[in-house]
């Protein structure tokens, strides 16, 4: 146990790299969440506990947790243990259940029920199949039930939804930390005493703790935890368990703070009206804890106790060449030295060079012999001396204070815009048709044929129904934003004339593009040196693991800058994504060439947090970095100047004022350029200029598609970083009336544990007056003020105040500095939001969520106000999108057309406008394709043609195969999408997987995508039914070779094949098929 969560945080991580799997290690966290506060905690949170709480429920002696809990975690009343216990379930292979009341029962313990399972303590069944995500489990597991027995169980993958392995057997465990019963709801509200609270709150609670009695779940429902949690986690310790108390006095001087805290919430919430006077707390008192931890045998760790044989690990601050002669002593000394770092690797190569052999290992289960040396991949926050023995860290090899955050596996952000995310009423873009309004899923009959149909409005009320099977011709309109587009006019050609238009704007920009590739291509230019000792001792010293795409782009820029053509790469990453390490990297192998760097930043507080950075990686290195801009004085500044001139400056990061005109270097090799756009046009055109006669590397937070880049390749040399900084955490998103309790509340949580506030006022004329309000609410706090109305020296001082943790409440308009990585941010509360757009609330959200914590955003109205819809639908979509997942990628559109805005130049937005995002870029791709074949001589690469597949078979899937209309249209998207065999394969088994045997329909569906694919291998257009003929059209007639080997019942003419149904019978579809095998 200790004092506060970071210190359990830091213990915890410490441990991990101390201990193997096999010890159980888990860390009970607190819930974010202050006292009597109508709040939800964070769900992972919330899930972490009850693993911890089923850990030690289903512990035998053998196998016990290692637990650590900060106090706010330990104090904190839970569930009875018989009640926990009670709950719990085992299901079994073999074992009779009936699915709907399993479902009941999973429902009565939290259980939420969704479209798709893929986050713990929700379940989703079909058919025959019930999906449960269990907290006490890493993976979800997939039951499969025979009648009213349970058939099969199998974890599988939340992220693919494919199973992983089979199972005998599964555990429930609840997925609330509270369990409500009618008898206990009914009892406190009769002994709660309501006399001083405000009328009509006794009906609230009898109303809303039916609501919890039924099962009905709702967002702030843990207030009434404390009328139903009467445990306390000491009671689910095993016999024996030993207790740990890290620094007692600490955790002693915590609980009167707590307690303090708890008490004033209290008075307050009564005196107000809010809470009855005898509600019951939700956290133990001082004397309750003590008396929890009982008789069991306790270690108090003090830092006035008896002390260990142990000294600090000598520090080399990046001077690896010294560390490394320095190890060669001890081991001949007999010493034993271990190294724990997250640069193994890298580091066995250094050793090798001194003629040290010595293999990365990913454990050690025991210490060297005396002379040896062991190197552990591996992350704690210090290294230690005793007895001979020698244990290195990163923090002493590369000056690192803590070690890196443990990094989760995690998917990438999901590509594409998916059509599952239509909802009725969005704007879809038909390739043949233009921009109509989609109106949900249909089934019709046809002919006597059954299909499921994607139903399109366009103007003047004309329809369109479009088979499921053809959704690769839509794509969701997205547009550069402001005006809506008109829809098309069927039956007319309004349509191809946009297209037309749009098509030639495209060459246009493709032509220019080439061109400026091409001078660069004959441009003289510097060919670099490779990559020195001094170069990869400096990567080693990088404290986390490079993403895979950061590894790329170092590669790629590497190879550029080692080139003689100037380089001239674009690198697009959010804030966080690992730019500045790339660009650091490739300014120090300029230097390590003699040739001098220029980074340019559009402020100087960003010039500032570049300058903090390049200058404590560089440290150990002889490297000269300075900063040039306004926070500088007179003096300093014509000194820099002066060291740029006489080559005496290595690497200079600074604002425009670099490309001022008294500003000359000695030997420029490399400009590395942040967020170009934010640049004006007289300073673009300077950097036009220097990109044909030095390497110039440009640096972008702002996203574009991933269609377009694809689109863009071989005319800009492009890199893109979507891997999002591991353990970044979606943000916890609040949406409603404006409270001064609340926001003196989310102040507090934040400032209890070390962050900052942004607070967004986006009216100038009375922002002063808010930050009066706030310094009087919250007189812990210390408030700054920031607005584009501030000279601009008054604004980068404040920025830099709080860049540097001088304030902690920032009031600012939506001018929050968007380049700035501020992790310690992780509370934003947007006031009047109801007055802002969905793009700047977006990217209002977009500012906190940085760090490794949970981040929360209060998008606040007015009290009593009356929303217009069109503002409540965007509240509602920034309460519904906080996923790092889906809903959020679609919204974020809005941001990327402002991207490639940025890139292609403003005149595009109107062609992006006309025919959507998706088209403009498919069209964009075929130009360009089609003007490099014509350039290099060959012919161009075509597209994949599809056949039109038109057969007499009902061919959809079933809503009560697959349920959920969103759920249908990502898998007629994947089936559209579908290019080979070895795919559409992979499709059936996961159908089968997922959601059982495939009935009919769904088996003639993939039938007939099976029969697409195949057309389009064979160059067939279209396969359609005339009377009682199968007719195969072919683009390039028929082969006589391949006339000769076709027998009846299959017919051929010059571009047609027919296969009779009168003698093929019932056999015609399988005969179809290998017929088109043959052509293939």
């Amino acid at each position: 146990i200790t004092a506060r969560l970071e210190l359990a945080k830091q213990l915890f991580e410490e441990l991990q790299g101390y201990l193997s799997d096999e010890a159980r290690l888990q860390l009970l966290p607190e819930l974010e969440v202050l006292p009597y506060e109508r709040l939800s905690p964070d769900p992972t949170t919330l899930h972490q506990r009850l693993r911890v709480l089923s850990a030690l429920s289903c512990s035998v002696e053998e196998s016990s947790p290692l637990i650590v809990a900060s106090l706010g975690a330990v104090v904190q009343k839970t569930l009875r243990v018989r009640d926990f216990q009670k709950a719990i379930k085992w299901v079994q292979r073999g074992m009779g259940a009936d699915l709907k009341e399993l479902v009941s029962y999973l429902h009565s313990l939290g259980y939420r029920l969704e479209e798709v399972v893929e986050s713990p303590g929700t379940m989703a069944f079909r058919g025959g199949i019930l999906d449960f995500y269990s907290p006490s489990s890493d993976f979800p597991v997939r039951l499969e039930f025979f009648g009213q027995q349970i058939e099969t169980l199998r974890y599988f993958d939340p992220a693919t939804q494919r199973s992983i392995r089979f199972t005998e057997s599964a555990l429930i465990v609840p997925a609330q930390e509270m369990l409500p019963s009618r008898p206990e709801a009914e009892q406190a509200i009769k002994l709660l005493d309501f006399s001083n609270c405000s009328p009509g709150l006794k009906a609230r609670f009898e109303e809303e703790l039916e609501s919890l009695v039924e099962g009905n779940w709702f967002e702030g429902m843990e207030f009434y935890a404390p009328l139903f949690n009467k445990g306390v986690l000491t009671d689910f310790l095993p016999p024996g368990s030993l207790i740990v108390l890290d620094s007692p006095e600490l955790i002693k001087k915590e609980f009167s703070e707590l307690e303090a805290q708890e008490e004033n919430m209290r008075k307050d919430r009564v005196s107000r009206g809010e809470l009855p006077q005898n509600f019951p707390r939700p956290h133990l008192s001082e004397s309750e804890f003590w008396v929890g931890l009982g008789a069991r045998p306790k270690l108090l760790l003090d830092e006035w106790g008896e002390q260990l044989p142990l000294k600090p690990a000598p520090v080399y601050s990046g001077r690896l060449s010294t560390f490394l002669t320095e190890i060669r002593k001890r081991l001949e000394e007999n010493q034993r030295v271990v190294i724990i770092s997250q640069q193994a690797e890298r580091l066995a190569e250094l050793l090798q060079e001194q003629d040290i052999l010595v293999a990365s290992q990913a454990e050690m289960e025991q210490p060297p012999s005396p002379g040896q040396l062991s190197l552990v991949q591996g992350a704690v926050s210090g290294g230690w001396e005793m007895d001979r023995t020698l244990v290195f860290s990163d923090a002493e090899l590369f000056g690192l204070a803590k070690p890196p955050p443990r990094r989760l596996g995690r998917r990438k952000v999901g590509e594409g815009l998916l059509l599952s995310e239509l909802s009725p009423g969005d704007l879809v873009v038909h390739v043949d048709h233009g921009i109509a309004k989609f109106s949900g899923l249909t089934r019709l009959t046809i002919d006597g044929v059954e299909r499921e149909y994607l139903l399109l409005e366009y103007a003047e009320g004309d329809r369109l129904y479009v088979p499921s099977d053809q959704v690769d011709r839509l794509s969701r309109y997205i547009g550069p934003g402001g005006q809506l587009p008109a829809l098309t006019r069927l039956k007319t050609r309004d349509w191809a004339r946009t297209k037309q238009r749009v098509r030639r704007a495209t060459e246009e920009l493709a032509k220019e593009l080439l061109e400026l590739y091409a001078a660069r291509e004959v441009s003289p230019g510097f060919a670099f040196s490779p990559d020195t000792l001094w170069q990869r001792e400096l990567e080693a010293s990088f404290p986390y693991p490079e993403t895979p795409d950061q590894m790329e782009t170092i590669r790629e820029v590497k190879k550029d800058m080692e080139n003689p053509r100037p380089m001239d790469r674009l690198i697009l990453g959010d804030v966080g994504y690992g730019k500045t390490e790339i660009a650091l990297r490739a300014a120090f192998k300029a230097v390590m060439d003699g040739r001098q760097v220029a980074l340019l930043v559009p402020t100087t507080v960003l010039a500032q947090q570049h300058f903090n950075t390049f200058r404590e990686r560089l440290q150990p290195f002889p490297v000269r970095v300075e900063v040039l801009s306004r926070f500088r004085s007179r003096r300093e500044q014509r000194e820099v100047v002066e060291g740029l001139k006489t080559g005496a400056v290595d690497i200079c990061i600074g604002t425009h004022r670099l490309l001022q005109k008294d500003v000359s270097f000695k030997n420029l090799g490399l400009v590395i350029v942040d967020e170009e756009q934010k640049f004006g046009v007289v300073h673009k055109e300077k950097l036009k200029k220097l990109r044909c006669e030095v390497d110039v590397l440009t640096l972008s937070a702002t996203p574009i598609p991933r269609t377009l880049h694809m689109a863009l390749v071989g005319l800009r040399d492009l890199s893109t970083m979507e891997t999002p900084p591991e353990g970044r955490l979606p943000v916890e998103t609040y949406v409603g009336e404006k409270s001064w309790e609340l926001i003196r509340e989310a102040i507090l949580r934040e400032l209890r544990r070390g962050g900052q506030v942004f607070f967004v006022h986006n009216r100038v004329r009375n922002i002063g007056r808010v930050a009066e309000e706030l310094r009087r609410l919250v007189p812990e706090a210390r408030v700054g003020i920031a607005h584009g109305q501030l000279r601009e020296d008054e604004l980068e001082r404040v920025m830099l105040d709080f860049l540097e943790r001088r304030i902690d409440v920032l009031v600012c308009t939506t001018i929050v500095e968007s380049g700035l990585d501020l992790p310690n941010v992780n509370t934003l509360i947007v006031d009047q939001a109801d007055r802002l757009g969905l793009t700047q609330l977006y990217h209002l959200r977009g500012r906190v969520g940085r760090g490794m914590v949970r981040a929360y955003a209060y998008f606040l109205y007015e009290r009593g106000k009356r929303l217009t819809e069109p503002a409540r639908k965007r509240l509602r979509t920034i309460r519904e999108a906080s996923s790092l997942g889906s809903g959020f990628r679609i919204a974020l559109k809005d941001l990327e057309i402002r991207g490639a805005g940025n890139l292609l130049g403003r005149e595009q937005s109107g062609h992006i406008g006309a025919v959507g995002f998706e088209l403009y870029s498919r069209l964009l791709a075929e130009v360009v394709e089609r003007l490099k074949a014509e350039r290099e001589g060959r012919k161009p690469t075509p597209r994949p043609t599809f056949p039109t597949v038109d057969l007499p078979l009902p061919a959809y899937l079933p809503e009560e195969y697959v349920p959920g209309m969103s759920l249908r249209l990502a898998l007629y998207q994947r089936l559209a999408d579908a290019q080979c065999l070895q795919v559409l394969d992979e499709l059936e088994q996961e159908l089968v997987d997922r959601f059982g045997p495939l009935p009919p329909p769904a088996r003639n569906l993939l039938y007939l995508v099976r029969l697409r694919v195949l057309g389009a291998q064979a160059g067939i257009t279209a396969i359609s039914c005339l009377g009682r003929q199968v007719v195969i059209r072919m683009a390039q007639g028929i082969k006589p070779e391949v006339r000769e080997k076709l027998a009846p019942p299959v017919r051929a003419g010059t571009n047609q094949i027919k296969l009779s149904l009168r003698e093929a019978k019932d056999d015609w579809p399988h005969l179809l098929e290998r017929l088109l095998s043959q052509l293939c």
